[in-house]
């Protein structure tokens, strides 16, 4: 059944759809369709089971595309260019939203189209630069406006549904007006990133090690309590990034903010229990949640989210008493949302004049699953953010270079363009070349940590502010290591690391050791945090988009992992973690210290 699926997809594809889609074929009022984007295989692990409800509504977004993108990456290079006489001098809110908005013909020819279709000016949700444009649909409505058929998809293995399509059309003359829409084949899930319960005498898995690490006789290192090595707390991260005795001078101008989704909700009295065990001056502050496409604020303890406890509590409980912000943003079944919710909350925070100077997420999905021209667009959402003097942190993953197996019989990787062949399977958003991606380190002293997403992104090419340190990386690799199954001219990630293993965490009442890279990314954040706060405490900007300064000067306030786990994954071991810049620690690990005295 399954072979005889594919060969009709492969046949539909090959007609264009004329012949089972209503009205393709047919012309409209705006010209005849033409497929503007289409699989070339039915989605991996997903299965059709049955038409969308016709009343089922769907947010479309329609992208239109950014008149001159290519002004703000300049923008954004040069503000965040240590040795550039612009370093800092980030773009308004009105400055960046003048770069991105669309021309005036793309803007006429979409608002004709929707007002052909009877939408409203009132049933528009803009964005704040008018780049891209919202409506609500029945999918009835929608499969008319894109000559498509949307069906309910099952995800084989956890039984999430969607409401998707494999290939939809638009008039000739609106492809030159329109980047993309969505959702209609993106089949990304968006999960957390596979953060772990870990009982407190849980061993770690075994993994590869190669050698030691190198930095083992580091003087500081050894005055570090010995109950860090069995549970990493607030007290735990600042001995080991040496932060111990800071005291935030400017908290009053400072910020940071966590992401929350999937009705992930952070639990006050619980964040209370951890602030009493480990930051005890803490006990009576709180944090401002904001509520984004309808996102809750459940405080029932048996609402409390993993993910976003282990994100609160040590992102706000490192850099106390600096405010936070938590993100709550809704969707869940009988569909997993229709909004892709990493836009969802983007476009929520970049029409916001005051915006957290860090952001850090822990969501991710293999870059595969979102089809390229969303990810470029969502990736150009963080540039913006980025040029406004915000940074953004993005957990790496928690599947090594893929899917976590070394068992070739066991993996899981193959690529979803119709040749379905072995490939890595990159973490997207962290192969964005606009946000810092954070990977995961275990023990004290530090070593990689085997479950640390990275690699090599298929989409973007490797930005010229690695290109000195990745290329020192090759040169210590074998010409034709994993020839083919990664993209060696790829923006490599991660770009720096941090602790992913036994943090402490508070939930429905108790203490549990949580662990992955979404546990690293908040840390870092916290890190990252301090030393804005020491920056504005001397009247100086925030550091804004990390990656130029980190890998021009800051990685000499990193601390170096050498030796560890590989990061196994799609059937092989991974990548090793070696001096210099690597695919599974970056840069490496803050020292506070060092940093704060580059950076300030």
């Amino acid at each position: 059944m399954l072979a005889a699926y594919r060969k009709l997809f492969s046949l539909l594809l090959l007609v264009g759809y004329a012949w089972a889609i209503p009205g393709l074929g047919n012309g409209s009022p705006f010209g005849d369709f033409e497929v503007k984007e289409a699989l070339s295989q039915p989605p991996p692990g997903w299965t059709p089971v049955g038409e969308a409800p016709a009343d089922h509504l769907i947010s479309l977004r329609i992208g239109l595309p950014q008149s001159n993108f290519e002004a703000l990456e300049q923008h954004l290079f040069e503000v965040s260019n240590p040795d550039h006489e612009r370093y800092g001098q980030h773009l308004s809110k009105e400055q960046v939203e003048e770069l991105v908005k669309p021309y005036p013909t793309s803007l006429d020819a979409v608002n004709d189209w929707l007002k052909g279709h009877g939408f409203a000016e009132v049933e528009l949700d803009r964005s704040p630069a008018k780049d891209w444009v919202s409506i609500k649909v029945p999918v009835k409505v929608a499969e008319k406006m894109l000559g498509t058929k949307y069906n309910i998809w099952k995800h084989d293995e956890s039984g999430d549904t969607l409401v998707r399509t494999t290939s939809y059309s638009l008039p000739k003359s609106l492809h030159a007006h329109i980047d993309v829409i969505q959702p209609t084949t993106m089949f990304s899930r968006f999960n957390p990133l596979a953060t772990t319960l870990h009982l407190p005498d849980a061993p770690l898995r075994a993994a590869i090690t190669y050698k030691a690490p190198s930095r083992a006789s580091d003087a500081r290192l050894a005055s570090i309590d010995p109950a860090c090595s069995a549970s990493i707390t607030v007290n735990c991260l600042k001995q080991l990034y040496n932060a111990v005795g800071y005291v935030p001078k400017a908290p009053e101008k400072n910020s940071i903010g966590v992401t929350g989704y999937l009705e992930e909700f952070a639990n006050e009295n619980d964040l209370k229990a951890f602030y009493a065990e480990q930051v005890p001056e803490a006990v009576n502050s709180t944090f401002k949640v904001i509520s984004v496409n309808g996102g809750e604020n459940s405080q029932d303890p048996f609402s409390a989210g993993f993910e976003a406890n282990l994100d609160v509590q040590f992102a706000f409980g490192l850099t106390y008493p600096t405010p936070g912000t938590f993100w709550s943003t809704g969707g869940r079944p009988p569909f997993k949302p229709d909004l892709i919710v990493t836009e969802n909350t983007n476009d929520f925070v970049l029409k916001q004049k005051d915006v957290p100077y860090v952001i850090s997420t822990s969501y991710g999905e293999p870059e595969q699953s979102v089809p390229e021209a969303y990810a470029r667009r969502v990736c150009n959402s963080f540039a913006q953010l980025g040029a406004r003097g915000i940074s953004i942190l993005f957990s790496s993953g928690d599947g090594g270079v893929g899917d976590g197996w070394d068992d070739p019989t066991q993996t899981k990787c193959k690529t979803n363009d119709g040749r379905n062949v072995t490939r890595f399977m990159p973490t997207f958003p962290a192969t964005c070349p606009y946000v810092t991606a954070v990977g995961g380190t275990t023990d004290i002293p530090e070593i990689s940590v085997y479950f640390s997403g990275g690699g090599f992104s298929d989409y973007w090419p490797r930005p010229g502010y690695q290109a000195r340190h990745v290329g020192d990386w090759f040169k210590t690799i074998p010409k034709d290591l994993y020839k083919d199954l990664y993209n060696p001219a790829g923006r490599g990630f991660p770009d720096v690391a941090a602790q992913g293993t036994r943090f402490r965490v508070f939930w429905r009442g108790e203490g549990f050791g949580i662990g992955g890279t979404s546990a690293s990314a908040p840390a870092f954040a916290g890190i990252v945090a301090l030393l804005n706060d020491a920056r504005l405490a001397l009247g100086k900007r925030p550091l804004g988009f990390l990656n130029p300064v980190l890998y021009q000067k800051g990685y000499a306030g990193l601390n170096d992992i050498t030796g560890g786990h590989t990061n196994p994954g799609c059937g092989t071991t991974g990548f090793n973690s070696t001096e210099g810049w690597d695919p599974i620690t970056g840069l490496g690990t803050p020292d506070f210290v060092k940093l704060k005295a580059i950076l300030t």
